[in-house]
């Protein structure tokens, strides 16, 4: 006779079929945070809303916010659980441009070959799916000992801003032991991956001001300083020639990478190659001293995201522009703070912005780095899962990219997150084409059945 683990697993593989169509009708909601329609977003949070009543969640709820609603729901079995997990994602996504560069409408997702392309698929439509599938699984086949909660916010993309807020005024309704947060990724199909470390972030706007208005480039050329020119010179003043950063202070608080962890990323099927081969570029680029896989992980950065100023359309428009923008964010690594770095950037505007111009600065997002204990018994639940579907043991990696509720629940709940995903370093998330494996993300979906049963025969 077959177990409830077994059932639950073909339970997850003949509904398979059905979660893709949810996916589908998850995609099709353009719920993107950056530049919000706010009916999309709450459409969205509803259309979560009822996947986990359909999923046999007792109880749910939407929380109104001063951004994006969150949904919540819980699972209480009727025996005393052994354990109380936090189930995070976000239902937000990145915005689609440039448009032209995407093969097919973003918000219309199709499969070609193995792959399920549009915006949210990988990042994080198809992880939620995947997740509340595997919940579903479960509780199809018996009454596991083990309490479910869901959090899912909609502006996790812009930095979760209203997400504090509701942690500290909800921390009673959020008690659990730990947080499971599906929303990194693989290194490659074959190679199953928990990530214990996370860089944080800084996001800032930069404004540079200089005549009242627009000029004749012919009359006041050579008298009036260019904004975009100036803005183009402070920026390109943020690296040195050997691309450390410049800010006053930057590194003082960073930590160096243990030998241990030198050993670990070495090992992993990464090298330069293959960065190229992913980003198309004929060279790479970065700090001195450090090879890829230690820049992407634990060395911090600053990236200039987006550069706008006067006349950008179609012929010519000979004008000083009055004003220029750059959007700019930073990784962060162990041991930086946010608060520290905001005043960096303002001590090297003040030191290194001429007179002839002005300049404002807005950060639009905060958060820390974070780093979680590689060999709990709840890790090694999900590792053993991981080796069970995968057929090889997983690797341990610090990812580059930042999640903001991770170190936000230390912070607030005072819980750690255990960090897992099926997401490829070829997803194109953030970027036109989005996609998913299919039968990666299918496999990831066992593989949390796994992690859960484990849970409960490891008693944790």
């Amino acid at each position: 006779m077959a177990s409830k683990r077994e059932m639950a697993l073909t339970y997850a593989r003949d509904n398979r079929g059905r979660l893709i169509h949810d996916l589908f009708e998850f995609i099709r909601i353009p719920s993107v945070s950056a530049d919000p329609d706010w009916n999309t977003l709450e459409n969205a949070a509803s259309w979560i809303l009822q996947r986990l009543k359909a999923a046999g969640i007792q109880k749910t709820q939407i929380f109104q916010t001063d951004g994006p609603p969150i949904v919540y729901g819980e699972y209480q079995p009727v025996q005393s659980p052994i354990c109380t997990v936090l189930l995070y994602g976000h239902y937000d996504v990145q915005p689609i441009d440039p448009l032209v560069e995407w093969v097919s409408p973003p918000f219309e997702p199709h499969i070609k070959g193995e792959e399920l392309f549009g915006r949210g698929a990988s990042d994080m439509k198809g992880q939620i799916i995947a997740s509340i599938g595997a919940v579903e699984a479960i509780l199809s086949q018996s009454n596991l000992p083990i309490a479910f909660k869901f959090l899912f916010e909609g502006e996790e993309e812009i930095g979760s801003p209203n997400l504090p807020r509701f942690l500290q005024e909800q921390r009673n309704l959020l008690g659990c032991d730990f947080a499971l947060v599906p929303d990194t990724g693989m290194i490659a199909k074959d190679t199953p991956t928990i990530t214990y470390g996370l860089r944080g972030l800084c996001c800032f706007e930069l404004r540079v001001f200089g005549p009242k208005s627009d000029l004749h480039s012919g009359q006041y050329g050579g008298v009036v300083h260019n904004p975009a020119q100036a803005l183009c010179e402070l920026i390109a003043g943020m690296h040195d020639s050997e691309g450390r950063i410049t800010l006053p202070g930057f590194y003082d608080r960073v930590l160096p990478i243990s030998e241990d962890e030198r050993k670990i990323w070495s090992e992993l099927p990464q090298d330069d190659n293959g960065y190229k081969a992913q980003t198309g570029v004929k060279q790479l680029w970065g700090e001195r001293g450090f090879s890829a896989a230690e820049r992407v992980r634990v060395r911090p950065t600053l990236e200039v995201n987006g550069l706008l100023s006067g006349y950008t359309g179609n012929g010519m428009k000979t004008v000083i522009p009055a004003c220029a923008m750059a959007k700019i964010s930073m990784r962060l690594v162990p041991d930086q703070d946010p608060e520290d770095i905001k005043r960096q950037l303002i001590a090297y505007l003040e030191q290194q912005a001429p007179e002839t111009i002005r300049w404002e600065l807005e950060q639009m997002a905060g958060h820390p780095p974070s780093v979680v204990e590689r060999w709990s018994p709840v890790i090694q639940s999900l590792a053993q899962a991981l080796e069970t579907v995968w057929y090889t043991a997983p690797v341990f990696e610090r990812e580059g990219s930042s999640i903001p509720i991770v170190g936000m629940i230390k912070k607030y709940l005072g819980i750690e997150s255990v960090m897992t995903g099926f997401s490829l370093p070829e997803d194109n998330i953030h970027a036109p084409n989005e996609k998913i494996h299919l039968p990666t993300w299918g496999r990831g979906i066992d593989a949390l059945v796994h992690f859960f049963y484990n849970l409960v025969e490891k008693a944790v």
